[in-house]
């Protein structure tokens, strides 16, 4: 096998296994043992190839861990009012509410009608225009979220 695939393939393979902070890089030569290293050919490299091996595999841990903090902040803000199924949505309830139980319709700003499938609740105060999300669980769960209130009931969407 050529040096330039082996190196590849080891930037390949160390890339999966990347801490999630870019300040926690380990140098190549750090993370293998001189058997691995021969078995790899990196013990092959001189200083400055070496080098510049640990600095592409560090900008690359870099640019991964920028890109995965991206889409988690846009999975936090941006998505949760996307609807698509996959995401939570996030709304203002339309209407007023006493509290929930089994059975109870909930409408939302955006439309979407949701029907209570577990979970009991009930507010002395007259719940109206409040903000909700409804978050997805396992296994094809959804759970409403309605702000100023702690219980989270099971729903459904109806429509």
């Amino acid at each position: 096998m050529r040096l330039k695939t082996r190196l590849l393939l080891l930037a390949l393979l160390s890339a999966s296994a990347l801490p999630l902070n870019a300040a926690d890089y380990v140098a190549i030569e750090k993370r293998l043992s001189a058997e691995q290293m021969k078995a790899t050919g990196l013990d092959q490299l001189s200083s400055g190839q070496l080098a510049l091996l640990n600095s592409l595999l560090n900008e690359d841990q870099q640019a991964v861990v920028k890109a995965t903090r991206e889409d988690s902040a846009t999975r936090v803000r941006g998505a949760s009012f996307a609807g698509d199924g996959v995401n939570a949505i996030a709304s203002t309830l339309v209407g007023e509410l006493r509290g929930w139980s089994r059975g109870t319709e909930i409408t939302l700003a955006n439309g979407q009608r949701w029907r209570v499938t577990e979970g009991e609740y009930t507010s002395l105060k007259r719940i109206s225009n409040a903000n909700v999300v409804i978050t997805p669980g396992l296994v094809g769960a959804w759970y409403l979220s309605v702000e100023g209130h702690i219980p989270k009931p099971k729903v459904t969407r109806i429509d």
